[in-house]
């Protein structure tokens, strides 16, 4: 199992389902409370579609409702659990750029003019600060966490703190700096 056959929505539902069977809702629920939208990009009624993505591919299952009323229960596959620990093993210890929009903005400086430039940095540099200050509050709220979900929390932070660094210099030089007429 390569690294690149699962998405990060498959992977992060797979390794929820690896912690104990769930249904559908279920997973949202664990999702919203922990926080998982900070650092994934699943909508809940994407869910659904890779439960079936994953069903399909062999590495969950579906138990079959009870009753009526039951809901139908997932759980991860040999297949599933080999993938799981193979992608995490490589989403650790292989780097995938990032590809920030601000470096398509920052390549296409020269065709503003020095206040639309100023400007957009410094709103970017309002909006990071906006962010951190909200990722930080929904990092004490759910203080304590266990040690390795603490260590995703300080990620974000710090590459939002090295960001707000890197723009509070930028815009002090530019602003010093002779515009081109």
């Amino acid at each position: 199992m390569k690294g690149k056959d699962l998405t990060d929505s498959e992977l992060l539902v797979l390794g929820l389902l690896a912690e104990m069977p769930r249904h559908g809702y279920d997973l949202e629920q664990i999702i919203e409370k922990r926080g998982m939208r900070e650092w994934t990009q699943i909508g809940f009624s994407s869910i659904y579609y890779v439960l079936g993505k994953l069903e399909k591919k062999g590495m969950v299952k579906a138990e079959v409702p009870t009753t009526a009323k039951s809901k139908k229960c997932y759980k991860t596959t040999k297949l599933g659990q080999k993938a799981l620990v193979d992608q995490t093993i490589s989403a650790l210890k292989n780097f995938r750029p990032n590809h920030s929009s601000l470096l398509m903005g920052m390549i296409h400086w020269s065709t503003l003019n020095r206040d639309q430039a100023l400007e957009s940095l410094q709103a970017r540099s309002d909006a990071v600060a906006k962010e951190l200050a909200r990722v930080q509050d929904i990092y004490f709220e759910q203080e304590p966490l266990p040690d390795y979900v603490d260590a995703m929390f300080e990620f974000s932070i710090s590459q939002l703190k090295t960001e707000t660094r890197w723009i509070d210099r930028t815009l002090a030089y530019m602003q010093t700096k002779p515009w081109p007429s």
